[in-house]
Order: C-alpha cells, then structure tokens, then sequence
C-alpha cells in the first residue's frame, strides 16, 4: 500500500515498522510532526515530550543503554543543548539501536540562525544519514538502526525543513519487531569515567574508518551513471535540485551516508567524469573533504553558503540560465507578523510598553513577538532561558554602573521548564536586580499546542501531574510571587508596580490559556465599537491586535477576528468599545 506522506510522517512510520520502543523529543520547527505522528503507535512506542532536548537524547539514550531501538528528535539549535550528552554517547556506543535526529532549517523559516549540523556527526564522530524523500525518510530509519547496531554508534539522522514538510508517495510495509535482550550491566561501556573514555577514543577513530569502508559499498550510497561529461556529488533535499536543473546525461553519486564520506566511492566516481561538482546546501562540509582527499570539484564558488538552494537557483547560478518568466508587479498588502487576537501575552507586553524605566529582556515562543510595533516592549531575545540570564548579566552590569533600569526577564510556561528554572536560581542564589515573569498560556503555544510539565497531560493525552510555576519560584527564594490574569490591565499594572515596590525577591506569573487551545473557553462575545463615541485617538491602536483598524477617522473592530479578550476596551479613553454578544 502507498501513501502520500511528508518526511515527517514517514520518519514516524518508519519507527514503527523498524520496531523501535522508545521516542522523546522537545517539539522544535520543522521536526515536531514526528512525535505528534508518532503517537497513534503508542502501544507499541512509547511517545513523550520532554522538559528540553538535552533531556529528550538523555531517556532515550537510557532507553538504548537498557536494550531497546530508542529515538530523539529536535530542530538544530536544539541540538546545541543537547550536545553534551551526545558526545559522550559516541564514546560509549549503544545497545539497542539510537537515533538522534536533527532537523535543520537552512533560510531560517522559524530559527534564529542557520547552523549546519552536519558538522556535529563530524565532531562527535559518528554516523550521519540523509533522506531525499519521503520514501527514504521511513526506509532509512531501519537501516539506521542495522547501522547503529552493527558499528556500535549513534546515528546523526539529518534532515531539513524541505524534506521534513515536502510530501511525496511511500510504500509501506510492516511492523518488524525487535528484540530487547536481558539488560546486564556493563560499567567499561557506560561509565563514562576518564579511564574509560581514555580507553574507547581509540575505538571510536577505528569505528570511523570502518564506517568509511562500509560506505564504499553499501545501500545508503548510490551511483547513477548516465554519462562521462558532467557528475554530481549530492544529498539530502539538493539530489532533488540538482536532477532538475543538470542535463539529462549527469552522472550522481547521492550520498545517505554522508559521514564518515565514503572516499574510495568518491574517487573512482570522480575518475569517470570529465567536470564534477559538489551539491549541497549551507556550508562545503562535503566539498571540503572532497578537495582535503585531492580531489578536484566545483561547489560553493558556485551555489553560495547561505539560505536555500532550489532548481532555479542552480541553474543561474551553475549554467547562467534565466528563468523563463514575465515579470509582474504586484504591491502586496504589508502583513507583518503580530500576536493573535486575544492572545493572553498582548495585555503584559501593552502595559510593559508604557513603563520607560526598565529594560525587558525576553526569549524563543509567540511571546517574541512583544518586540514589533506598536508595542515594541522587548530589549532582546537570545535562546531558550536567556530571557532570565541575559537580564540577570544586564542587571549586574547595570548595578556596577549606577544606572537606575530594572530588568524584567521574560519566558514562557514550556521555556521555564525547558531552561527556566536555571536562570531562575541564577537570580536567587547571586542576588539579581530581575524580576522573573512567566507568560503562562498552558501549552507549548509557537511550535502547535504541545503538552509540557505544566498542562496536565502528557503527548499519549493521559492526566499528568501539573507542576506548579509559582511552588518553584518561592522554592528558589521569590517571596512575593504575583498571579494575575494579563488580560485584566488594571491587574496586570498593578503586579508590576507590587513587584517593583516588593523589598523581597518579586517574580510574576501572568497565566490565562492561549486561545487557540483546544480545552481553551469559547469567547462569550466580541467587541465593538460605538463610531459616534469613538475620538480617533487611536489609544485602541497601541494594543496591535490585528482586529482593530482605523479607517475614516474611527476605530474598527473586525468580528470575524475579535475574541472578545476586552484589551482595547479597557485603554479606549471614551468608552466607545463595548462587548457584545456574538
């Protein structure tokens, strides 16, 4: 039977028929869709969310070290996070198979950079494969697995947003069970002592040549010879831009297992084309172990290291062609990004937006968003947690200084489980001039409504115990811990002012559920506005919810938009808006 699947949901399928046991990941842009599709396998995978990525490679590495074919996934910079345990992962190698996946997003579609995480198989030393379809999305996947078990090694499992979301027919198959055999203790493996780590480097730089050997000849790699004239070295998303956009007559070598490069295959490969280029999307990591081996090719000098690369693009770029098109002018209507209306994050950032004595240093989810016109209230975003650090470091320079700026640091509900609660005992323990404020929606809002430690459920849906914010901050020293409801302005004015004024540790916890949540309440009504009370003062303006406009001197709510949530009612100075019933 076929099916037509995105990477993702064959990535998901494939862990089924590949008999994996265990799966966790920290949902992350473009790779979340695996566990969530992943899930409807729960009785025979178990499916969680972790608090953070380093968490999620931690389980399920455990779960390899008891035996089982375990799988973690995240975007790229999560990988950053959990790089720690990964790279001891690689000293130590695996028992039942393990696959850390990395999905990568070249052009930034929904990251704050453009890392190429090829280079962690590289450092960390271990195997790394490469999907170009949805159909070696799933088949990969149990081969990945023979992989891990047969050279001892974690396999980088690197994708992109292109394969991960691109949909393409998959023949499926059936499940295949695997084995989990009695768990015996093994310290020289699994102890990650000095001595023992002295002892396995060496068993990891022969694994590699090994690896490198097997990659000559095996199924991950393929040669199509179509001519002599013109090769091609790819993999990935860019085997798919290179087949469009190169003559009939190129010869391929599309790479699966592009680490460790299979250099033997490459050079004989090399020696039957007359011009070879190397393909690849971001950096030249494989053209520059191609040209280390001596080996001569065209890549970069070409394609450029940054963002996408697609047909098109190649084809200018390589063969000087020009798209064939007519221009057309179209003036697009400006739509820049905005908080949701109703969003329960809006009322904090509008009355932050008013103060001009503090400094607002805030972090990765919808709550980013903070920083746009009107109500430009963030100073900074960095990564997940820095919301709390980057003003915890502000705050001390800002105390050495004399200048007189308090610090609100800002995350949200599964960012303070994710790498809050360090930031947070940051602040107790060495004494910061912060405020800690957690923008509580009651799910894991950017990445698509996803269960964390405090929703109450877990990502198989069943009741979990629901970790209160405000137990940890008064845990870690927070004496006055104010709870307000964001929407209510007056309320939320007067949090910020109490934590201000507060001679003890102050922290906020502004919680209302998202909107968009499925369990969320139905709005009760919608606002309006009474044109012939309205000024124009445009007051109504400053809250930037796309459902106010302002046209012909008057304020205008759209009711197809408008949930209800009030904010513009309770800062319009003419009681002009007023909630109806829907």
């Amino acid at each position: 039977m076929k099916q037509l699947l995105s990477g993702n949901e064959a990535i998901a399928r494939g862990l089924y028929e590949a008999g994996a046991e265990f799966a966790s990941a920290y949902p992350g842009t473009p790779s979340t869709e695996v566990l969530e599709n992943l899930v409807q396998y729960k009785d025979d995978i178990y499916c969680e969310w972790a608090p953070n990525e380093k968490v999620a490679t931690e389980v399920a590495y455990g779960a390899s070290m008891a035996g089982a074919r375990s799988f973690c996934t995240m975007k790229m910079v999560g990988a950053n996070v959990a790089a720690d345990p990964l790279f001891t992962a690689a000293y130590q190698g695996v028992t039942g198979g393990f696959i850390f996946m990395s999905a990568d997003d070249p052009s930034m579609h929904s990251s704050q950079n453009e890392q190429d995480n090829r280079h962690y198989a590289r450092h960390a030393k271990i195997a790394m494969v490469e999907p170009s379809d949805s159909q070696e999305c799933k088949d990969f996947v149990k081969m990945a697995y023979e992989l891990s078990e047969k050279f001892d090694t974690p396999v980088l499992y690197r994708v992109t947003t292109r394969i991960d979301h691109s949909k393409s027919l998959v023949e499926l198959g059936e499940r295949e069970e695997h084995t989990i055999e009695p768990y015996e203790k093994n310290a020289r493996k699994n102890v990650c002592t000095p001595a023992n780590a002295y002892m396995n480097h060496p068993i990891v730089e022969q694994r590699i040549k090994k690896l490198a050997e097997y990659g000559n000849d095996c199924p991950f790699n393929k040669v199509e010879m179509n001519g002599t004239k013109i090769g091609v070295i790819t993999a990935g998303i860019s085997y798919q831009y290179a087949k469009e956009a190169f003559p009939e007559d190129t010869s391929f070598l599309k790479l699966g297992l592009t680490y460790p490069l299979p250099i033997k295959l490459i050079k004989e490969f090399a020696d039957k084309v007359d011009e070879l280029y190397v393909i690849e999307e971001l950096d030249p990591f494989m053209e520059d172990q191609i040209k280390a081996a001596g080996i001569e090719c065209k890549g970069k000098e070409l394609t450029d290291e940054k963002y996408e690369l697609n047909a098109q693009l190649l084809e200018e770029r390589i063969f000087g062609k020009t798209p064939d098109t007519k221009e057309v002018a179209v003036k697009a209507v400006m739509r820049p990004p905005a908080l949701c209306p109703g969003c329960p994050h809006r009322g904090f950032f509008y009355t932050m937006s008013k103060g001009k004595n503090y400094v607002v240093t805030a972090d990765i989810g919808c709550y980013t968003l903070g920083c746009a016109q009107p109500l430009n209230a963030i100073d900074s975003v960095l990564c997940m947690g820095g919301g709390f650090t980057v003003g915890m470091g502000m705050s001390k320079v800002f105390e050495r200084t004399g200048a007189d700026k308090k610090v609100f640091g800002v995350v949200g509900d599964s960012t303070f489980f994710h790498s809050g609660m360090t930031g947070l005992a940051e602040i107790a323990y060495n004494k910061g001039n912060v405020i800690p404020v957690v923008l509580d929606n009651r799910i894991t809002g950017m990445t698509g409504q996803q269960e964390n430690p405090g929703s109450g459920y877990t990502l198989e849906e069943d009741a979990a115990s629901m970790i209160k914010i405000e137990d940890i901050m008064k845990a870690c020293g927070f004496v006055n811990v104010f709870t307000v409801d964001p929407q209510d302005l007056k309320a939320m004015q007067e949090a910020v002012d109490g934590a201000l004024a507060s001679e003890e540790p102050a922290a906020i916890v502004a919680r209302r559920e998202c909107r968009l949540l499925k369990r969320a309440e139905k709005p009760d009504g919608i606002c309006k506005v009474d044109s012939d009370k309205c000024i124009g003062c445009k007051m109504c303006l400053k809250v930037g919810c796309p459902a106010v406009s302002f046209k012909e001197g008057k304020s205008v709510i759209d009711t197809t938009q408008c949930v209800g949530c009030t904010v513009c009612m309770q800062v319009c100075p003419a009681d002009a808006i007023k909630k109806e019933a829907r």
